[in-house]
């Protein structure tokens, strides 16, 4: 249910100087207003009006902003809520990011901070659905991206028939149609989505493509590699300078958050920023502002902000590298991009894919066993491993055929052929206890690996007192994995 962009604002919130300073300011916006004390007077007219926009303290004495979020839910109500919370209240406000609210900021909240977070969120709700994308060739220094999200593991929906083309997700595994359907749903709003991944698995086109499924991709998409910054140098590309503000400083420049205004900014090795840029950042982020060096006041900006990193964030946080307020400003929905070790079934068409876009490879054809090493190789660098190995491959060939010592992959790092499993003698009079598991015809190989894993999962629930968010932290997989898990193996 979609409501229209006239119809008023709906504040929530038990203090009411604090309701009255938030309406004045939006009517000083041109916006109509209406207003409720608490999670019960909330509910009782979102039965009865539409809002364009709802804006709800977290904690009242009737009960908690979630509340409202999760009626919205309920009621299957289109409607973006952002959350007001107290200073040190990032984890419930996370929780609400989690269950569908748009934003939040921190009291006490600015007139500058409220009047972005207005404008961002009817931005948003203008445009409730993203247009699809015209298929475009990916540039030639970008690897061809396959993408799965162990942080959205749930149980596998059916793809919608409006669901918008994707020109850097290539593959039809159902893991690439998950992480599909979560870019879509993600690409709506503005909460921050953090990347996670090995190296050369396709972080930065997993953000690229939020950003061109947003109603921000006619703005600017501007990638910051954090690990490339010299430290001295940070504060300066991040925010920009005045003319003079330090030697060499001969003219004005805006930095990347200003270049980034009306539409994404990608934070890629984010992990890699020094704490004392992690404050400055954060301020940013929570000021939806910045003031450039040599300069007096601060500058609004309007940016959605995605982060990534190889590295273990929650790790880094834990061992004193990380921010944790930063930590939860930035770690609000996660995908993880799988290795491509673990996309075998789409790796010929990958290869296809590769050769016909190189204007070397186009009329080039693989031998078989130079086909056979390249899917049974582990690669540790993973996309942008396969596109260098091709890249030397067809500059190495002759007579038109890519042989195996084009590639150049060593033997030894080759994962065996099942053929050759096969051919391996079987010594029946030493079984081990999971062969002969097997041989008695006891289970198929699923019903043994599921058996593993339902008492895996049951010992980390017993272990946490079945307490299932702390049961996921123990095991190291997110919470919706472990939900999904335990729904498929039918476990209370």
């Amino acid at each position: 249910m979609n409501t229209p962009l006239n119809a008023p604002v709906l504040v929530v919130d038990d203090e009411e100087d604090l309701r009255d300073l938030i309406e004045m300011t939006l009517l000083k916006m041109g916006l109509e207003v209406d207003t409720a004390e608490g999670v019960v007077a909330a509910k009782k007219k979102l039965d009865s009006q539409s809002y364009a926009l709802i804006l709800t303290d977290m904690r009242m004495p009737d009960g908690s902003g979630l509340e409202v979020v999760e009626y919205l839910q309920q009621k299957n109500l289109d409607i973006p809520i952002a959350i007001i919370t107290a200073y040190g209240n990032a984890d419930q406000a996370v929780m609400a990011l989690k269950a569908g609210a748009f934003d939040y900021i921190q009291k006490p909240v600015t007139l500058a901070q409220l009047r972005s977070l207005v404008k961002s969120a009817l931005k948003v709700h203008e445009i409730s659905t993203p247009a699809p994308v015209a298929e475009a060739p990916a540039a030639a220094a970008e690897p061809v991206l396959q993408a799965a999200s162990t942080e959205a593991a749930a149980s596998p929906a059916p793809i919608a028939p409006a669901l918008p083309q994707f020109p850097r997700l290539r593959g039809d595994s159902q893991l690439l149609g998950e992480v599909k359907r979560m870019i879509a749903k993600l690409a709506k709003g503005m909460v921050p989505v953090h990347i996670t991944g090995e190296s050369g698995t396709g972080k930065e086109q997993a953000a690229r493509s939020i950003h061109e499924l947003s109603p921000r991709k006619d703005g600017p998409f501007i990638a910051v590699n954090c690990g490339a910054i010299p430290e001295n140098l940070m504060e300066s590309e991040f925010f920009g300078y005045k003319k003079g503000a330090f030697t060499g400083a001969d003219s004005d420049r805006e930095g990347f958050f200003q270049s980034a205004n009306g539409g994404t900014i990608f934070l890629d090795e984010v992990a890699d920023l020094p704490l004392t840029m992690q404050v400055k950042l954060l301020r940013a982020i929570q000021e939806r502002a910045v003031r450039r060096i040599g300069e007096s006041k601060e500058t609004p900006v309007d940016i959605r902000i995605v982060s990534a990193t190889h590295k273990d964030l929650g790790r880094e946080v834990e061992e004193g590298r990380f921010r944790q307020d930063l930590y939860y400003r930035l770690n609000v929905v996660s995908i993880t991009m799988p290795a491509l070790r673990e996309l075998r079934d789409d790796l010929p068409m990958l290869i296809e894919h590769l050769l016909a876009n190189n204007p070397m490879g186009e009329d080039l054809v693989l031998s078989d066993a130079a086909k056979k090493q390249l899917l049974h190789y582990n690669y540790p660098g993973n996309f942008r491993e396969l596109e260098n190995i091709l890249e030397r491959a067809t500059a190495l060939a002759a007579d038109g055929v890519i042989e195996p010592d084009d590639l150049q992959i060593h033997t030894h790092e080759l994962i065996q052929d099942d053929e050759d499993d096969s051919e391996s003698p079987v010594d029946v009079g030493d079984v081990s206890p999971l062969a002969h598991h097997f041989n008695m015809g006891q289970a198929t190989l699923q019903e043994y690996l599921d058996e593993v894993e339902r008492s895996i999962l049951e010992q980390a629930l017993a272990a946490t007192k079945y307490n299932r968010t702390q049961a996921a932290k123990l095991l190291g997989i997110s919470f919706r994995s472990m939900r999904y898990r335990l729904d498929r193996l039918e476990i209370n």
